[in-house]
C-alpha cells in the first residue's frame, strides 16, 4: 500500500509490514543455520557433516529456492487481495458541428462556449456481499499453504540428505571391509606359498586364495566408484554447481546409527508441516467457496459525472448506478466445483492427519528392527564370525584346516561385516526417517 495512505488505510500497512516480517522469518527458519559464506560455495572440496551438509541443503538446494519462490508469489497475491478496485476516469466531447452549422452560442464562440457537450464521470465498483473479505481470506490461507509446503520441503530435504550421506558412508565401508578382505587374502597367499615351496599344500590351494584376494580387490573398486556417485549425489543435493565427490565425510556409520531417536510413538510437539499445509488448503477451499456464494449478490457501480454544454444549461452534475441483473446466471457452476473442492481438500486433510500417524508407527517399526538386528551383528554375530575365521586360518597355517575351511570363513566373515555395515546404515537411515516423520527438527512456517 502505498505510504502516502498510510493515514487511511493504518491497518493494511501495518498488516503488510507484518506478513513481510514474518514472511523472512519463514524462509531464514528453512535455512536458520546456514554457514556462514564460505571463500567459495561451489568448493565441496574437504571434509563434510553430516549437520554441515544439512545446513548447505538449506541454504542452496535448487528445489529449496523453488519452493522459496512460491511464497514469494503467494504473498503477492495476498497484497493483490488487498487492494480495492480502481476509479475508472471517462471523458467524452459530442454535438461537434461538421457541416455549415456553428457550434457558437450567445457566450461566443471561444472553444469553453461553443455548445460542445463535454462529460466527465468517474465510476468505481464497489465489492458487496463480503467478496472482499472472503479473497483476503483465501489469500492468506495460499499463502500460509505455500509457507507449509516450503516447511515440508525443508523436512523432506533433511530426510534426503541424511539418507545420500549414509549412503555414501555405507559404500565407502564396504569398501574399505573389502581391501581389508583381500589383504587378509593375500597374506594367507604368501603363507600359502611357502607351504607350497616346502611341499605342504598343491599349488592349486595357493591360486585359488590369489584368485579369491583378486576378486575382493575388483569388488572393492566397484565399492569406491559408487561411493563417489553418493557422494556426487550428495552435493547435487547440496546445490553444487560442479559436483565432483571429492570431500570426506568426517562421521561415521557407527557414530550415526547412534543417533537419538524418542521412544514413544505420540505425535511430535510441532504439527508436521504436510499437515499445515493440508489445514491451509482447506481453509483456502473453505474461503473461496464463500466466495463463490457471495458472488451471487451482483456489485454495484457507482458513477458521479461532469457536463458542460452550453448556452442553455452550461454546467451540471450527475449521478448514478449500474449493477448486473442475476437472471440468468446464479453462478451455480462455480459455486458446485468450490464447494467440490472443498469436500476435497477436507478429505486430502484427513488422509494427511492419517498418513502422518501412519509414517510415525512406520518409521518407529523400521527403526526398532534395524537397531535390533544392528545389536546382534556387532554384539553376536561380528564376534563369532572373526573369531571362527582367526582360529580356521591359524589352523590353516598349521596344516590342521583345508583351503575349503579357509575360503569359507574368510567368506562368511566379509559377508558378515559388510552385512553389519548395513545394519548400521538401516539404523542411521531409520533415525533420520523417525527425525523426519515426527518433525523433530521443527521445520515450521511460522504462522501467524
Amino acid at each position: 500500500m502505498p505510504c502516502h495512505f498510510l493515514s487511511r488505510h493504518r491497518g493494511h500497512c501495518l498488516g503488510i509490514l507484518f506478513g513481510i516480517a514474518t514472511l523472512g522469518l519463514a524462509t531464514a527458519r528453512c535455512g536458520a543455520e546456514a554457514p556462514a559464506a564460505a571463500a567459495d560455495p561451489n568448493d565441496m572440496s574437504g571434509h563434510l557433516s553430516l549437520d554441515e551438509a544439512r545446513r548447505l541443503a538449506l541454504a542452496r538446494n535448487w528445489d529449496l529456492l523453488a519452493a522459496k519462490s512460491d511464497v514469494d508469489i503467494a504473498f503477492a497475491q495476498r497484497l493483490i487481495a488487498r487492494e480495492v478496485p480502481n476509479p475508472t476516469l471517462s471523458l467524452s466531447t459530442a454535438k461537434i458541428s461538421v457541416d455549415h452549422h456553428p457550434n457558437s452560442t450567445v457566450m461566443g464562440n471561444g472553444l469553453w462556449e461553443r455548445s460542445y457537450d463535454t462529460i466527465a464521470a468517474i465510476t468505481q465498483l464497489l465489492e458487496i456481499g463480503g467478496k472482499r473479505g472472503s479473497r483476503q481470506v483465501s489469500a492468506t490461507a495460499g499463502w500460509r499453504t505455500a509457507k507449509a509446503r516450503l516447511a515440508d520441503a525443508c523436512r523432506l530435504l533433511d530426510q534426503g540428505i541424511a539418507g545420500a550421506y549414509v549412503a555414501a558412508l555405507q559404500a565407502g565401508e564396504n569398501a574399505r571391509i573389502l581391501r581389508e578382505s583381500a589383504a587378509s587374502l593375500r597374506q594367507e597367499a604368501r603363507i600359502a606359498a611357502i607351504r607350497f615351496k616346502a611341499g605342504e599344500i598343491a599349488e592349486s590351494d595357493q591360486k585359488q586364495i590369489e584368485i579369491a584376494a583378486d576378486r575382493l580387490e575388483l569388488d572393492a573398486q566397484s565399492a569406491d566408484a559408487a561411493a563417489a556417485a553418493a557422494r556426487i549425489n550428495v552435493e547435487v543435493l547440496l546445490g553444487a554447481r560442479h559436483p565432483e565427490g571429492q570431500w570426506i565425510a568426517t562421521d561415521t556409520l557407527e557414530s550415526l546409527a547412534r543417533t537419538p531417536v524418542p521412544h514413544d510413538r505420540s505425535a511430535p510437539a510441532f504439527p508436521r508441516p504436510d499437515v499445515a499445509e493440508a489445514e491451509a488448503a482447506k481453509a483456502k477451499a473453505d474461503a473461496d467457496l464463500k466466495l463463490q456464494r457471495a458472488y451471487r449478490v451482483p456489485d454495484p457501480t457507482l458513477q458521479f459525472q461532469y457536463e458542460r454544454n452550453p448556452a442553455d444549461l452550461p454546467n451540471t452534475i450527475g449521478f448514478g448506478f449500474s449493477l448486473p441483473l442475476p437472471l440468468w446466471n446464479h453462478n451455480r457452476g462455480a459455486i458446485e466445483a468450490a464447494k467440490a473442492a472443498a469436500e476435497q481438500a477436507h478429505v486430502q486433510l484427513e488422509k494427511a492427519r492419517s498418513q502422518a500417524e501412519a509414517d510415525i508407527i512406520n518409521a518407529r517399526i523400521a527403526y526398532d528392527e534395524a537397531a535390533t538386528r544392528l545389536d546382534r551383528y556387532a554384539k553376536e554375530i561380528r564376534p563369532r564370525a572373526r573369531a571362527i575365521t582367526e582360529t580356521i586360518s591359524f589352523a590353516y597355517q598349521k596344516g590342521g584346516a583345508s583351503l575349503v575351511d579357509l575360503l569359507s570363513a574368510q567368506r562368511n566373515d566379509n559377508e558378515v561385516r559388510l552385512a553389519t555395515a548395513q545394519a548400521q546404515a538401516d539404523t542411521a537411515t531409520a533415525a533420520a526417517g523417525v527425525i523426519a516423520v515426527m518433525n523433530l527438527h521443527a521445520f515450521q512456517a511460522d504462522l501467524p
